[in-house]
């Protein structure tokens, strides 16, 4: 980036009333008018009689999932909405002093009452056409990850398997849409897998309640093989695989496969690993006993590593009651990384900081980081296909960050867009498609 000017000798002021910075908000903005956010909101969470900030809830989400799509991931961050003429087009925005109390007043069941909000949000921007076709059959994947903080004045924030000091929420995403389904705040000691059986079932049923007709697989690392799990899945027939760890019944099992059994699958080093099947009863005396297939993976460790000087094969083993092929199961539940690009775009969003001393004031963020994640998918969504797998940080750049000059036209409101803008066929076709969404019934 070059200049025939003295850059630093430009004269700069902050004197322009009528330019929007970050007006491609518009979009996600627009979309959550059409799918009544704010009012869901307004309808469904009830802060606690009597305390500071309860009233005008609808309003204050709104200022949070705004800033949170600009790139804000604290609470003072919400100031980037006010400056300039973004008061004027986006006219119900509060000050960072008024969010920070609202949050401070969440108990855990207002948080609860977030979760309603993103279910209703999720079923309809689905009827609205913006999720998956809801006659295939679809995937979850379920993943914990960690929110490192420092200094201890969080409260919950504590040291967990990773020896980082922060909160260990859950998430449940969906494969092909990188949606988040569901989300859950935990302590930063809490077991990955702790609070999994009933994030599960609750989103089963967020996923029927949306109107997926089809058949659901969930996916789950080694963290998640419990019987609470898995119970959960057959209790709502959902198909599961889960990864499981090298316990002794399991090196058993694997040790009893043949030779001849084990197939050969493409790797980067030829002959590098093979998969293989066998069948295996989990929970073995137990009323949850039962029986699945054991599919393994085999791999030879890199040839001068210090691995092969000590094993022959590394083994990765999957629990599942799925049908199908074996090669083609193992390789879809490899596939289950993908939940992983979901977190990363979700922690370049609000969830890059979780802001407050207070836990549920940090469990109201994660929902509100949730609904504004799932209305960035949305807007990437309704811009076209070639949109729709585009990272968060994409979004950002070339849509929400796009700076425009309001200007008066009679009665209406015109927003004048820089000339050549290069993505915007992507932002008229987004307001396009919005505007043709019914409004919510």
């Amino acid at each position: 980036m070059r200049s025939s000017h003295k850059l630093a000798r430009v004269e700069t002021t902050f004197d322009e009333d009528n330019l929007v910075p970050n007006a491609g908000l518009q979009v996600p903005a627009a979309l959550a008018q059409k799918l009544g956010v704010a009012e869901l909101v307004d309808e469904r969470v009830r802060l606690p009689e009597k305390v500071a900030g309860r009233a005008n809830c609808g309003t204050k989400a709104m200022t949070v999932i705004g800033a949170m799509l600009a790139g804000a991931d604290s609470i003072d961050d919400t100031d980037i909405l006010r400056a300039g003429a973004a008061p004027e087009l986006f006219d119900q925005i509060r000050a960072p002093s008024t969010i920070g109390t609202w949050l401070r007043a969440f108990n855990w069941a207002a948080v609860r009452m977030l979760d309603a909000v993103s279910r209703g949000v999720l079923v309809r921007a689905w009827q609205a056409g913006l999720g998956p076709d809801l006659d295939a059959d679809l995937t979850i994947d379920l993943d914990s990850t960690v929110c490192e903080v420092y200094g201890t004045a969080k409260q919950g924030a504590k040291f967990g398997y990773t020896k980082v000091r922060g909160y260990h929420p859950l998430l449940a995403t969906l494969a092909g849409t990188g949606e988040v389904l569901h989300a859950r705040m935990r302590g930063g000691n809490a077991g990955s897998a702790r609070g999994a059986g009933s994030l599960v079932r609750e989103t089963i049923s967020r996923v029927r309640n949306a109107g997926a007709t089809g058949a659901l697989t969930l996916r789950a690392d080694s963290a998640f093989y419990s019987r609470t799990f898995i119970r959960a899945c057959r209790d709502h027939d959902a198909r599961f695989s889960v990864t499981v760890k090298q316990l002794k019944p399991i090196k058993e099992a694997i040790a009893a496969i043949p030779d001849q059994d084990w197939v050969p699958i493409d790797y980067w080093l030829a002959g590098g690993a093979d998969v293989a099947e066998t069948t295996y009863t989990a929970f073995k005396n137990t009323k949850d006993e039962i029986a699945l297939r054991l599919i393994v993976r085999r791999v030879r460790p890199t040839p001068g590593s210090q691995l092969a000087l000590d094993v022959v094969f590394d083994y990765h083993a999957i629990l599942t009651d799925r049908d199908g092929e074996m090669l083609e199961l193992e390789a879809d539940h490899r596939a289950h990384a993908v939940v992983e690009l979901a977190i990363r775009d979700v922690k370049a969003g609000g969830l890059a900081h979780v802001p407050s001393g207070k836990f549920n004031a940090n469990a109201a963020w994660l929902a509100l980081a949730i609904l504004a994640h799932n209305l960035g998918r949305w807007s990437l969504k309704a811009a076209g296909a070639a949109w729709e797998h585009a990272t968060t940080q994409t979004l950002r750049t070339k849509l929400v960050t796009m700076p425009a000059r309001l200007v008066h036209t009679g009665r209406r409101i015109k927003l004048r867009a820089p000339t050549n803008w290069p993505w915007r066929e992507a932002f008229t076709n987004a307001l396009t498609r919005i505007a043709a969404i019914p409004a919510p019934t």
